[in-house]
């Protein structure tokens, strides 16, 4: 292998790990926005599990976080939680780093 084939393992290697890494994050962050919401609509024990579960499998339906948005207001909306989309959004934002901080200290 020639000094450029390694770099470009390397890169590719990197984009790899990073891809991984990106995708572990959003599903913690989904889980954790999943029962912190499920909290806050009154749900306790496997009802908190089965919730968040649902919020990590609603990402899966589209690209980007539309779909778990649309998912998680039309539940408030059921529920007598007063979150508004944008503060719901906000939160979601918010807990991508605390995912963040909890993958890379597994690592």
């Amino acid at each position: 292998m020639t000094t450029f084939d390694n770099r470009e393992k390397a890169f590719e290697d990197k984009f790899a790990h990073d891809e991984t890494l990106n995708f572990k994050a959003r599903a913690r962050r989904n889980r954790l926005f999943g029962e912190w919401l499920a909290g806050e609509m009154g749900m306790s024990g496997d009802e908190v599990k089965q919730y968040a579960g649902s919020v990590i499998t609603a990402d899966l339906e589209e690209e980007g976080d539309d779909d778990v948005i649309r998912k998680v207001v039309a539940d408030v909306e059921a529920s007598s939680a007063g979150y508004s989309q944008a503060q719901l959004e906000a939160k979601l934002v918010s807990f991508m780093d605390e995912a963040r901080r909890q993958i890379l200290s597994e690592i």
